[in-house]
């Protein structure tokens, strides 16, 4: 994952879900600032073992933070709230 991008969306082409989470990574990084990078499971035999069958898959600081679906109010919220 790219140093200045907190958020990663695992994605494969056709997912119509990803298209969904495309749009609310969109309006939640239109909130907080953020950037987030797309990452195809296509041709990458890890991340298709990995996440290929719960695409899409949003990682926050390289960790899971969910899939299928985005929750937007839970994401704004743990980009907001200061790490311990």
């Amino acid at each position: 994952m790219s140093s200045d991008a907190r958020l990663a969306l695992i994605t494969r082409p056709g997912c119509h879900l990803c298209e969904d989470a495309k749009a609310a990574l969109d309006r939640v990084v239109a909130v907080t600032g953020d950037r987030w990078i797309e990452r195809d499971v296509t041709g990458d035999v890890e991340l298709e073992r990995e996440y290929g069958d719960r695409l899409p898959v949003v990682l926050l600081d390289g960790k899971e933070h969910g899939y299928w679906r985005v929750e937007e109010e839970r994401l704004l919220r743990d980009l907001t709230t200061p790490q311990l």
